[in-house]
């Protein structure tokens, strides 16, 4: 898709006839051109924010897409059983686990932690206390979702078609709506 930098150089070279290096430093034209290139910076910028907000969500359906992959085979019910998602679950919250470990045993005693090391340590806890609480992700339980889960390809655009559920650490399972970021 082009920018409004480029349609407003494109307009500027038409009623120039092909000129646009000759402009004025703050003539109209130049202005106009500055205006589209810092329009076109905001919103590439507001554009990675959000896919950096999105990104931890996409991680965690394609964690279970994958999952649920491995779990079965060719023409298998992809549906997971309660203690499966609970096991799934656990092994996606201490996924980060050995690398916090090898962080923890290559700083020297009487040193404070690597900021690696507290993000890791962070980002576990964190991990915990959402699945104690009651663990975001997209129904697995059921085999249609399922289905549909081994079919997403990898889009945000897609994810709220998905039905999602909490599942916490006691196996209750609570049907929610597509989590808003």
């Amino acid at each position: 898709m082009p920018g409004s930098l480029d349609k407003t150089r494109k307009q500027i070279s038409k009623k120039r006839n092909g000129v646009i290096n000759a402009l004025h430093e703050k003539s109209r034209d130049s202005l106009r051109l500055h205006k589209a290139g810092v329009r076109d910076q905001r919103i590439e910028k507001l554009a990675a924010a959000r896919s950096k907000k999105e990104r931890p969500l996409i991680d965690r359906v394609s964690y279970f897409q994958n999952a649920i992959r491995v779990k079965g085979g060719e023409g298998a019910n992809p549906a997971a059983e309660i203690e499966e998602v609970k096991r799934m679950i656990h092994s996606f919250v201490h996924q980060f686990d050995e690398e916090y470990d090898a962080e923890k045993k290559k700083r020297r005693a009487g040193r404070p932690a690597s900021v690696k090391e507290d993000m890791l340590k962070m980002k576990i806890s964190t991990l915990e206390t959402e699945y104690k609480q009651g663990f975001l992700l997209p129904d697995i339980m059921s085999s249609e979702n399922a289905n549909a889960l081994l079919l997403w390809e990898g889009s945000w655009s897609y994810l709220p078609q998905l039905k999602w559920t909490r599942v916490n650490s006691e196996g209750q399972v609570r049907s929610v709506a597509f989590p808003s970021t």
